[in-house]
């Protein structure tokens, strides 16, 4: 299989279309995400800053922002981005390390994950997520001819990660750190990593998983409320029960976009983490089937262009990349609709944010330009 890729290192095809389906796919979420983004935050935005739009004008800023990053990001020769591997990464650990530093970092929701950028706030694990996707696949091509020895093939992915992981743990932010552990297991199996390497890692991070859970109270207060969230209804299960009820409420169809109850300051926080909650309810079974078909189509495209991608490094990058964006995606909608702990995550393209479209946005460009060189 190395071989035929190898033949394409040496003589690159000749460039093609973009995914358009991937694109409209994209645009499209995008678009749902601007409308939910208003529809779910306006009654909070005009308590808090006297003005219904004051999410959605900046919204739609990162909107214009992250598309016109994408746009470049096409332009670019992807191979280029090899030469951002170890200034990503090297950029990834300071930056984690400037938000552990008293006062740098800004500190919400009991955890410090962004810094200040001028009128902005950026999260740094959305940088990172990128960052560490080009470095595992432009670390695992470069040593592709001993990915089978641990010593030489597994160790130093791992231990960069384990590094990045670490100070990611200590902000703390466990689903990114998850998210991450898992792009490299998946990244070092593309590689061709031995079988049974790959389960000694399961074996080693199930532990320290556990370990983590349980050394953190509320760690454990959400895996209850995950499992019982009545038993406290009002404080660890609240959360979950006011998204559940938000779904109950929307039947088939919904209450009529911007009639949904739940964002009157019951659900916290309704245009980010549980935008889906308010989408349950305005627009039904029908408005929710629509996402999760529209990620899986996403999804999808996303694994065909790293399956016909002409070299290992885009096939990685590629791959990666829709990783990222499936686990993320998974994440929230099962937490909100109560078949996992929930974990804080934005719903990527929809949920309000800068940093996560933005990044986001700029993956899917990395995406469209593998795909038009694409076998």
């Amino acid at each position: 299989m190395w071989s035929k890729i190898s033949n394409f290192l040496k003589t690159p095809p000749a460039e093609k279309k973009l995914d358009v389906t991937l694109l409209l796919v994209t645009l499209i979420l995008v678009t749902i995400g601007t409308v939910m983004v208003y529809s779910s935050s306006s009654i909070i935005a005009m308590k808090r800053f006297n003005d219904a739009q004051y999410f959605l004008k900046k919204q739609f800023f990162f909107v214009l922002l992250g598309l016109a990053v994408m746009v470049l990001v096409t332009k670019i020769p992807y191979q280029h981005l090899r030469k951002w591997a170890y200034p990503g990464l090297f950029l990834s650990v300071i930056l984690l390390i400037l938000l552990l530093i008293p006062h740098v970092g800004i500190r919400a929701g009991g955890a410090t994950r962004w810094l200040r950028l001028g009128i902005f706030s950026f999260q740094v694990t959305e940088l990172v997520k990128v960052s560490m996707v080009i470095f595992l696949a432009h670390l695992l091509t470069k040593k592709i001819s001993v990915v089978t020895e641990f010593k030489k093939g597994v160790l130093i992915p791992l231990s960069t990660t384990l590094l990045i992981v670490g100070l990611i743990v200590l902000e703390p932010d466990f689903g990114t750190a998850v998210i991450i552990t898992t792009i490299m297991i998946l990244l070092l199996y593309l590689s061709g990593c031995r079988i049974v390497h790959l389960a000694g890692l399961l074996a080693l991070f199930a532990p320290v998983g556990i370990f983590l859970i349980y050394h953190k109270s509320y760690r454990l207060e959400r895996l209850i409320s995950f499992l019982d969230p009545w038993k406290d209804p009002q404080k660890s299960g609240f959360q979950i029960i006011q998204s559940l009820l938000s779904f109950g409420s929307g039947g088939t169809f919904g209450v009529g976009i911007g009639d949904g109850m739940q964002k009157l300051f019951y659900l916290p926080e309704p245009h980010t983490d549980f935008i889906l909650s308010i989408i349950a309810e305005e627009s039904g079974f029908l408005g929710v089937a629509i996402i999760i078909i529209l990620f899986g189509i996403f999804i999808l495209r996303g694994f065909l262009i790293s399956f016909k991608a002409p070299d290992l490094f885009s096939t990685l990058l590629a791959a990666g990349l829709t990783m990222v964006i499936a686990l993320e995606t998974f994440i929230n909608i099962a937490g909100v609709m109560g078949l996992i702990p929930l974990k804080g995550l934005a719903l990527p393209f929809i949920s309000y944010g800068g940093s996560s479209l933005i990044m986001s946005l700029t993956a899917v460009g990395i995406l469209l330009n593998i795909s038009s060189h694409e076998t």
